[in-house]
């Protein structure tokens, strides 16, 4: 399970009344987190193979719907059952190739944000897609 008691960041930022000025708005949009406690989440739906070997959920054999993790250079995979584990044959070159889209959401912990793509347990044993 991932540790983040001291490594949260969260989101204070105040919007003051911009109006419609896009470049007011740019001086209070939060900044990405950057740097190696930096943490990453993205779904991936499809299955993943590694070394031709399907990736399998050891709790209730799920083969594909993950929440990829990512930190400094370690990956989690995390299912919609909840379990959660480190995938050393995922590289954080791998985790970069699948991310296509540059608009990211910031929680103000993983917990929120594991809970808001809905692999906190909830939806154990359903495909969303």
């Amino acid at each position: 399970m991932l540790d983040t008691t001291d490594r949260d960041t969260a989101l204070t930022t105040t919007v003051p009344a911009a109006g419609d000025d896009p470049l007011r708005q740019l001086e209070y949009e939060p900044e990405l987190p950057t740097g190696p406690l930096a943490i990453r989440c993205i779904n991936h739906p499809q299955e993943i193979s590694l070394r031709g070997i399907p990736v399998l959920c050891s709790a209730c054999r799920a083969r594909r719907d993950w929440l990829l993790i990512n930190q400094g250079r370690t990956v989690w995979v995390r299912c919609r059952c909840g379990n959660q584990w480190t995938e050393p044959e995922i590289t954080r070159a791998d985790f970069d190739a699948l991310v296509h889209t540059p608009e990211m959401t910031i929680y103000p912990s993983v917990e929120e944000a594991i809970a808001a793509a809905g692999f906190d347990g909830a939806l154990a044993g359903i495909y969303l897609l």
